[in-house]
């Protein structure tokens, strides 16, 4: 390799790693890299897995008992399984000194709402544009079993995702809450609201390809 050439050859890989290293401290705290490669808008399915699988966060609604029955949507860590391999159930860690759980315990109507935003796939888009995907899962919030197998994969799925809730206080008396979904409310493009059903949406596969996006996507 001539001098040229390795000079070459260096100011690409010091743009390389500029893009890798760069995204490290993006939305999450996670690599950008892990994200896997989203499917086709038209599998809506697919498309709608992908989101709630690679997501860490979304906006969990409830029924307010302190609020006259007023919708109170709340900012909420949840997980479905590891990236990729979740189940498309949402559980989540919550404690009765947060509105979100006591609102659940009187009053199970809940909706969790995920945009595509945070994980960095839209490029320059608006969140509330219809290129960049939204979904809301509404059903019922309530507690898992802790005697069953769901809790322990729930927990694991949680404590994965969000390590840090391994050392939230035990006086706080967090639990496991699940979504048991009964509607789908999703737009990944343009055209209106994507026909699917919850049991499309659990009983579809899930993409497993990883890629290196760009900011350029």
């Amino acid at each position: 390799m001539n001098n040229k050439s390795l000079v070459h050859f260096l100011q690409v890989l010091s743009l390389v790693l500029f893009f890798v290293v760069g995204t490290q401290d993006s939305v999450e705290g996670r690599l950008i890299s892990t994200i896997s490669k989203k499917p086709h808008p038209n599998d809506a399915a697919a498309y709608a897995r992908w989101l709630v699988s690679q997501n860490y966060w979304g906006v969990l609604n409830t029924i307010s008992s302190d609020l006259g029955g007023a919708p109170f949507g709340n900012v909420v860590s949840f997980s479905d399984g590891l990236p990729n391999e979740g189940s498309g159930v949402p559980y989540f860690y919550l404690t009765t000194l947060d509105p979100t759980a006591r609102n659940a315990l009187r009053d199970k109507r809940s909706s969790l709402a995920i945009s595509e935003y945070p994980l960095g796939t839209c490029g320059e888009r608006d969140p509330e544009n219809p290129a960049c995907a939204k979904i809301t899962l509404t059903g019922k919030l309530v507690l898992v079993d802790v005697s069953t197998k769901e809790a322990e994969f729930a927990e694991h799925a949680l404590f994965t995702k969000h390590p840090e809730m391994m050392d939230w206080p035990e006086d706080h008396n967090f639990q496991i809450f699940k979504l048991e979904i009964e509607d789908i409310f999703l737009i990944n493009w343009f055209g209106g609201r994507k026909p699917l059903t919850v049991d499309q949406y659990l009983h579809t596969k899930m993409n497993k390809f990883a890629f290196i996006l760009s900011k350029f996507i």
